[in-house]
């Protein structure tokens, strides 16, 4: 199948009534927005598209939104704002199915301090200092941008003798800050599992996230939705939902450029230019999906593509 190649949202934006789209490596590369990328949102708003920003942050979105502005990008650019931080508070307030329900009180984290609010203003949640303590783990990720996943086997190690259930509040394994390639707490939950955790995952590429942004919207439009994100594989498992359409940034989640030929695409606004690879750019690694999608158990056998982006 040849992907077709979009040269801006302008191409498209008359074609559909809602957009989906990441932060992390489609609006800012976690320190900036992207040229052009203001001035893109405004002129969706100005059409009377409704937009959802979407992000792995494995925090609220009060904090998510905090970051934007301190970016100068104003909440009038953009009509909701969902993160896989606020989809791991929701499951643990409002437990979703049984394997919620049976978490206990006392909880392991797994994360940097600015992660907390994923469960420090919940009822009934202790955070403890040891494995030993503790009912189960919430991982939001590493502490620090220069850790690696060997500095965290002993504490995973430690967790899975234990058989400490693991909530994964951002499903990326990786993501690029700057030039610097950084792991996430996706990838310390696939070691998890590989120790044989048991790990319920809240984010994208999960389809749980996509019913909710929906909800956000207003259910599905006539004329159906656009998702814009960075994975080098699909991050939208299963059949597409009808009239909706999934679009893919290269190079964000990796920081590597898979044009042809080794050129590099164009450094153009959104608005008016974005480049989308043909069929021979390189797929991404990625492996059969074992875990939950947001409470929801998916089969072992349902192979879908892990994200492998930031934010």
């Amino acid at each position: 199948m040849t992907l077709p190649i979009h040269v801006g949202l302008s191409q498209v934006a008359d074609r559909y009534d809602g957009f989906i789209l990441d932060l992390w490596g489609v609006v800012h590369d976690g320190v900036a927005p992207y040229p052009g990328v203001p001035e893109c949102l405004a002129a969706l708003k100005a059409r009377g598209k409704k937009i959802c920003l979407l992000s792995n942050a494995p925090r609220r979105v009060a904090a998510a939104k905090a970051k934007l502005d301190g970016m100068g990008l104003d909440a009038g650019l953009y009509d909701f704002l969902y993160t896989s931080g606020e989809a791991s508070f929701e499951a643990l307030r409002d437990p979703p199915d049984a394997w919620h329900a049976a978490l206990g009180p006392r909880l392991f984290h797994i994360g940097p301090p600015r992660d907390n609010d994923v469960y420090d203003s919940l009822p009934g949640r202790v955070r403890v200092d040891t494995p030993d303590q503790a009912d189960f783990v919430v991982n939001t990720g590493i502490d620090d941008f220069d850790e690696t996943l060997a500095d965290y086997e002993p504490v995973l190690q430690a967790c899975a003798a234990r058989r400490l259930p693991m909530l994964c509040a951002n499903p990326d394994l990786v993501v690029v800050v700057g030039t610097k390639m950084v792991i996430c707490a996706g990838e310390l939950a696939r070691r998890y599992e590989e120790l044989g955790g048991s790990v319920a995952w809240h984010g994208k590429p999960f389809p749980s996230v996509y019913r909710r942004c929906f909800q956000l919207l207003g259910g599905w439009t006539r004329r159906g939705c656009w998702r814009w994100g960075t994975a080098c594989a699909p991050t939208w498992p299963g059949p597409m939902p009808p009239a909706s359409t999934a679009c893919w940034s290269p190079g964000a989640s990796t920081g590597k450029n898979w044009a042809p030929d080794g050129a590099r695409p164009p450094t153009r606004a959104p608005w008016r230019g974005c480049w989308k690879p043909p069929h021979s750019a390189p797929p991404a690694s990625s492996r059969p999906w074992s875990g939950k999608d947001g409470g929801r158990h998916r089969d072992s056998n349902t192979s879908s593509a892990r994200s492998n982006t930031g934010e």
